[in-house]
């Protein structure tokens, strides 16, 4: 069981896809990675030996802010916007889109799911 960060990476997969299941790596920095330790893009992580897993270890934390130093740096700065009261402060609060997207008919994901209004009636077709 190759573990990472603290995070147990799935032995089935390539190498570099399995370095993506670690929160602050993507698939750019993991084939980074594996170039620079000189690990083929084709090899499984079953197939790794301890010592790729520890070089591959090493480095991440030598080079990467990954998993719950990320987490804690991303949930700082919001709660600093919230603290100065910014615009985009005020947006993280009210759970709307911080990026300048528009609210009236997108926005579900962020919004979370469309709540009926009671007592509204539809207006009757006219024939």
């Amino acid at each position: 069981m190759a573990r990472i960060a603290g995070v147990n990476i799935p032995q089935d997969k390539v190498v570099h896809i399995a370095l993506t299941y670690i929160h602050g790596i993507g698939n750019f920095n993991s084939k980074l990675i594996c170039n620079k330790l000189n690990i083929p893009l084709t090899k499984r992580v079953n197939s790794l030996s301890e010592d790729e897993v520890l070089k591959i270890r090493e480095y991440i934390d030598q080079n990467y802010k990954v998993e719950g130093d990320l987490r804690r740096e991303v949930s700082m700065s919001i709660k600093r916007l919230v603290d100065l009261a910014t615009y985009r402060g005020s947006r993280h609060k009210k759970k709307l889109p911080v990026r300048g997207q528009r609210t009236h008919c997108n926005a579900r994901t962020r919004k979370g799911k469309a709540i009926a209004i009671a007592g509204k009636k539809l207006t009757p077709l006219k024939k």
